[in-house]
């Protein structure tokens, strides 16, 4: 929703289309938008509570904690596409905090595959040609918001390809 003022068109004009969407906070369910998240190396994650990799939620947490203050952020969407995240969007964020301490982003359940998923996955499907097949899908977005790549559930948060590929963005220089 517009509502006037140029302070708001500059920033709409600045933001990547890769993270030009809104999404309702987990916690809490306020409306956030991804622009926040400009000029930054943004890791998104699928996740699920009842998952063989749900563990990856502390490897994501270390990740963050580590490269946040580099510019770093992991944005976490829980989705029940593959009938591993039955929760309220109340029990699911319980369930991260009390279980992995998780701090990064996280936002309300919505989907990530087919017909149904959101604007944000299915725009990430079409760049990579990869649609996540399982929970814990990564995407790696540049500081530019532009895609770097995509990683299978498979790929644990500090595996070397994905530590390093995060790292080379990070020494990106800003966008301007």
């Amino acid at each position: 929703m517009l509502t006037g003022g140029a302070a708001y068109a500059g920033e709409v004009q600045a933001c990547p289309a890769t993270l030009q969407h809104t999404f309702d906070r987990l916690q809490d369910e306020k409306p956030q938008s991804l622009c926040q998240y400009s000029g930054k190396v943004v890791l998104i994650v699928n996740t699920a509570s009842y998952c063989g990799f749900t563990g990856q939620y502390k490897g994501l947490e270390d990740l963050y904690a580590r490269y946040k203050d580099k510019g770093l952020v992991v944005l976490g969407f829980p989705s029940n596409d593959f009938s591993q995240e039955s929760g309220s969007n109340q029990q699911i964020a319980d369930f991260c905090e009390n279980t992995f301490g998780v701090k990064f982003p996280m936002f309300a359940k919505s989907s990530v595959k087919g017909p149904e998923a959101s604007p944000l996955y299915r725009q990430l499907a079409q760049l990579s040609g990869t649609a996540p097949r399982w929970n814990f899908h990564k995407y790696l977005l540049g500081r530019n918001g532009q895609l770097v790549d995509s990683y299978s559930s498979l790929t644990a948060p500090d595996s070397k390809g994905l530590v390093r590929a995060i790292e080379q963005q990070l020494a990106a220089p800003q966008p301007k």
